[in-house]
This record gives structure tokens, C-alpha cells and sequence, in this order.
């Protein structure tokens, strides 16, 4: 049986105990002062009606003076030690909350790091960004808030129950009493009833984020499309989802302490007639009579708090539980136990079969090989399975039968830190993070100069239309490097390949969104840094291939045909034809 979230949550904060302790501790005591006035109140008017006979006067002070100063010294002491001890919680509740949110979104974050890149492809970002900002962010305001209250309701219970079982007579103090079963039921009750509400809202603002995350990012395209009207009404379905999910727990939340309310009502009134008879009567004196009223108001009044407070509860629930359950998903490639030491940089796939989905498979007893330090190109035509192979050269996936191996090894046994750091990826959709160029180049190299990075950019023919910039190398490229070029996305691409020099080199389709100018830079640059490295060139143009070791060619998840790019096109088969088309009808090596 799973364990509710909140449980799991305790132990979650176990590194955090002693905070929680003194936390807890400083709102006990700051609870306790704050009922401390009513008893003060008490004390006046004990004073004022006994003089001699109070109980002040039972302190040691003597005179009615002396006495009426030790109660304000008394009033001064609570004061501030209420306020003191206000400030210490304080501090240390939404520290723990702030530290808490920290750790599970990090500890969520690493999770999802883990995770292997079809979890990805089948979920969408704004989702995730639901989960690591929105819900952990929800359980920080419960933490900072709420529990800091259920405490304090707890320990106004306890207090004031004693104190009632010491001042006053047993049929006065049940009236003060009564109520609490009542609102201990109303209380679950209103759990159980707020719960399926808000995994609802939880789950329209994870759809409302995807939209508004999918919407800013393609705000270029809706443009184009003059798409505005239509995708703010779409959005605005999302929303009015969002909008009717929260109406039914708000409804409920509010009716709360207006119920609640009904119940103190029956308390407060019973206690002042019953205590007010039992006062007429001599059984109980006018300063505790004075004292019983007061508290019954602070023992019932904090009650109402409860809605508000069990409200952020449910919240910070739904949300809990969509936290762990992305920290429970299960991440399905996981490294081996293997070290490489040193990568000459050679691979193979040997009988593999893969799919996306069994009725069409990508793969089906493919075996290639690609020897260390020389270029092996792989062509063919969309969808017979270029991008999955470079997929599974990663370990992004896993065949469902045969194996990928990496200096003899089968990849599933190798440390996946070492597989990845031997593998350099030029891919034609290039990601930049917004920062400096000299940032995007350095990713994955820390500890480069700056001359390594200039160095690096100067292979891949970069360095020229960096120094243009006003700023250089600390031009900021903009989110995705959107102020970049196609052509100088790619070369700072291929720069920090450079810079990673590893001893495999994976280029997907480097050139097929640039100029002919571009195009001729970059494959210079390709021609540099393949030497004395694995290369793996995956391309629809042709030009790019052509001075390759080897080149297979791909249709259909198998290959068709392998050689040199002479061999091939003499045989006039599959790629001589690829190379006609691109050349022009009946076009020649020349």
C-alpha cells in the first residue's frame, strides 16, 4: 500500500529534525504567552474585587500598589516574550519551508536528469514546470503556514482544556468543550471532500502551464499564422477548466468557518450563562468567571482558522502527490558498472531490433559497424531510422533485442557518465542556452581558458563573425540563441564540440539548414576535427558524405547499400540515385 504523502513527507524532512523541533517548541511557547493575557485579565479584576485576598497578593506583593505593578511587569514579560518567541517560529518555519522546497526540487530535478529521453518526448514542458515550480511552491506555503497553525490550534487545546479543569466547574467547562467533536468531524469531513477537488486543480494548472509554456515558445509561429484570436480562445477553455475546478473547493473552503462559527456560538453561549449562574451562586468567583469567558473565545475563535488552514493542506496534498509520483517514475536506462578508462572510439550494433511501437519496426537485425578513428556516414531517406540510430549510439533507448558496444562492451554495462562523455553531438536542431557565447561554447568544459575556447571556435570557423559582435564573446545569443543566425548557431554548435574533444564524433545533419557559404565554412571545420577521431556523419546532403571512409545507406531500418562514395555511385543502386537527384539528372563525380 503506497504511503500517504504526507508520511512520506516526514521522511523526507528527517535531515531537517532539529528545525523541526525548535520550530515546533518556539510555537508552543509563543501559543502559550499569547493565552497568557486572559489569565492576566483575570488577575485584574481578581485584584480589583479581593485587594488583600487575590491571587496576586498570594505572589508576595503587598499593598495594592505593589501589587498592580507586579501585574504590569507580569503583562510587559508576556508581551514580549509572545513577541519574541512570534519572531523565532517565524524565521524558522519558512526557513525550514524555503529549505524543503530547495531540496525536493532539486532531489526532483536530478530524478528527472535521469530520466531517459522518451519520458520526454511523450510528456510536455509546461507540465514539468507544474510540478518543479508550481507544486513545490504550493507545499512551501503550506509548510511556512499551515503547520505553524495546526500546532498552535493543538496546543490552545491542551492549554486551555487545563485550565478549565482547574478553574472550573465540570458543567461549565462541557459547554466550552462540546463543540470540539463537532469540529473534529467537520474537519475530516471537509479533508475528504476538498481532496478530489484539488487533484483536479492541480491538474488543470499543469495543463494551463503546457499551454502558456507551448504558447511563448511558438509565439513566432502563431504569429505568422496571425493565429492570436485562436490561441487565446484555446487558452482561454484551459483557463475557465482552471477557473471551474477551483469554484466547487472554494465554495466548500469558505463555508468552513461560517459553520464552524455556528458551533462556537453554542460553546461562547453556554459558557457565559452556565459560568454567569455559576458566578451569581458563589461557585465560581468574577476573576476566573472573567477568565473562563475569554478562553472560551480563544479556544473556540482559533477553530475558524482551520478552513484556511486545511485549505492550504489539501493543496499542498494534491500537489504532494504529483511531486512523488514524477520522483517515483521510474527512469528504465540506468548506467553499468563499467569504467573506460581510455576510448579509441569504436562502436557497433550487432542484430538490433528496435521499435516505438511493436506494429512498426525501426529496426530489424541491423548490424553496423563504425571503426575507431575513421568516418563512417549514414544516408537515406526520412524515417528510415537515421535520428533512432543516434538515439541508441547514446543510450537514449535501448534496443528491444541485439546490442550496441562501445570498445567491445555492451553499453548497457558501461558507466552511462563514461559513454556520454566519450560521444560529441553536432545535432542539426542546435540548442543554445540563453547566456554568453563564450558560456555556450565552454558547456561541458568548466575548466577551459579562455584561449581553449577561442581556440575552439577558431576550428569551427566562428571566431570571425564573433569578434564582429560589439561584445564578442560575451554576446548574449538569446533564449535557444535566437539571435543568432542558423549558420552561427550551428559553428558555435560544433565549437563546443570541439571543446568537449571527444573521441567520438556524432554530426546529425550539420549542414542541412545553412547556406552554401555556410555549408563549404563548416565543412572545413568537419574535416579538422574528424582527424584521428570516430566519425559518424548523418546526412541528406550528399556533399557532406562524400569524402567518408565508409558510407551505408539506410531505407526502410536496413541497410541497402555500404562503400565509398565512387563505389556507390558506380553501382548505380539506391545511393546513385540520391546523388543524381541532388547533383542534377545524370550529374557525375567529377
Amino acid at each position: 500500500m503506497t504511503a500517504h504523502p504526507l508520511q512520506r513527507l516526514f521522511r523526507y524532512a528527517r535531515p531537517h529534525r532539529r528545525t523541526i523541533w525548535l520550530a515546533s517548541l518556539f510555537s508552543i511557547l509563543n501559543k502559550v504567552f499569547d493565552l497568557a493575557p486572559p489569565l492576566l485579565i483575570g488577575a485584574a479584576v481578581d485584584l480589583v474585587v479581593e485587594r488583600e485576598d487575590s491571587w496576586i497578593a498570594g505572589l508576595g506583593f503587598e499593598g495594592f500598589s505593589a501589587q498592580l505593578w507586579g501585574l504590569a511587569m507580569m503583562t510587559v514579560a508576556v508581551w514580549v516574550g509572545e513577541s519574541i518567541f512570534e519572531f523565532i517560529f517565524g524565521v524558522l518555519w519558512r526557513n525550514l519551508a524555503q529549505s524543503l522546497q530547495h531540496d525536493l526540487r532539486l532531489d526532483t530535478y536530478a530524478h528527472v536528469q535521469q530520466l531517459e529521453l522518451a519520458f520526454f518526448e511523450d510528456r510536455n514542458t509546461g507540465g514539468l514546470m507544474s510540478v518543479l515550480n508550481d507544486d513545490v511552491n504550493q507545499l512551501e506555503r503550506f509548510l511556512g503556514f499551515g503547520a505553524n497553525t495546526l500546532l498552535q490550534v493543538a496546543t490552545t487545546v491542551v492549554v486551555i482544556g487545563s485550565i478549565y479543569l482547574t478553574l472550573a466547574p465540570l458543567h461549565v467547562a462541557a459547554w466550552a468543550v462540546a463543540p470540539m467533536p463537532f469540529v473534529v468531524w467537520m474537519a475530516v469531513r471537509y479533508q475528504r471532500l476538498l481532496e478530489p477537488h484539488y487533484k483536479s486543480v492541480r491538474e488543470d494548472v499543469g495543463a494551463l502551464s503546457s499551454d502558456l509554456a507551448g504558447n511563448l515558445s511558438g509565439i513566432a509561429t502563431i504569429q505568422s499564422y496571425t493565429n492570436e484570436a485562436f490561441e487565446l480562445e484555446r487558452l482561454r477553455a484551459t483557463s475557465d477548466s482552471y477557473r471551474v475546478s477551483n469554484k466547487g473547493a472554494i465554495r466548500l473552503s469558505v463555508a468552513f468557518a461560517p459553520l464552524i462559527r455556528m458551533f462556537i456560538l453554542v460553546g461562547f453561549t453556554g459558557t457565559l450563562v452556565a459560568g454567569g449562574f455559576a458566578t451569581a451562586n458563589g461557585t465560581v468567583q468574577v476573576g476566573v468567571y472573567s477568565i473562563l469567558i475569554f478562553m472560551t473565545q480563544r479556544l473556540l475563535w482559533p477553530l475558524t482558522s482551520l478552513g484556511e488552514t486545511f485549505d492550504l493542506y489539501q493543496r499542498a496534498m494534491a500537489s504532494t502527490r504529483r511531486i512523488f509520483a514524477l520522483l517515483d517514475t521510474p527512469a528504465k536506462i540506468t548506467g553499468g558498472a563499467t569504467r573506460l578508462a581510455e576510448v579509441r572510439g569504436e562502436l557497433a550494433l550487432e542484430h538490433v531490433d528496435f521499435h516505438y511501437r511493436p506494429e512498426t519496426p525501426i529496426f530489424q537485425d541491423l548490424t553496423l559497424a563504425f571503426p575507431a578513428g575513421r568516418t563512417t556516414a549514414i544516408v537515406g531517406s526520412t524515417g528510415s531510422g537515421k535520428s533512432t540510430l543516434i538515439k541508441l549510439l547514446l543510450r537514449f533507448a535501448d534496443p528491444q533485442r541485439g546490442t550496441v558496444r562501445m570498445e567491445g562492451h555492451d553499453v548497457r554495462d558501461l558507466d552511462l557518465h563514461d559513454l556520454r562523455r566519450a560521444i560529441g553531438l553536432v545535432s542539426q536542431d542546435v540548442f543554445l542556452f540563453h547566456g554568453t557565447i563564450t558560456e555556450n561554447i565552454a558547456y561541458g568544459a568548466a575548466d577551459a581558458t579562455e584561449a581553449d575556447i577561442i581556440a575552439a571556435a577558431r576550428v569551427a570557423e566562428a571566431h570571425d563573425f564573433i569578434e564582429a559582435f560589439p561584445e564578442g564573446y560575451d554576446t548574449i545569443v538569446g533564449e535557444r540563441g535566437q539571435k543568432l543566425s542558423g549558420g552561427q548557431r550551428q559553428r558555435i554548435s560544433i565549437a563546443r564540440a570541439v571543446l568537449k574533444d571527444p573521441p567520438v564524433l556524432i554530426l546529425d545533419e550539420a549542414t542541412s539548414s545553412v547556406d552554401n557559404e555556410t555549408e563549404a565554412a563548416i565543412q572545413r571545420s568537419l574535416r579538422t576535427i574528424a582527424q584521428g577521431r570516430t566519425t559518424i556523419l548523418i546526412a541528406h546532403r550528399l556533399s557532406t558524405v562524400r569524402h567518408a571512409h565508409c558510407i551505408h545507406v539506410l531505407e526502410a531500418g536496413s541497410v541497402v547499400e555500404a562503400g565509398t562514395h565512387e563505389e556507390l555511385v558506380a553501382r548505380d543502386g539506391v545511393y546513385a540515385a540520391l546523388w543524381a537527384v541532388q547533383t542534377g539528372e545524370g550529374a557525375v563525380l567529377a
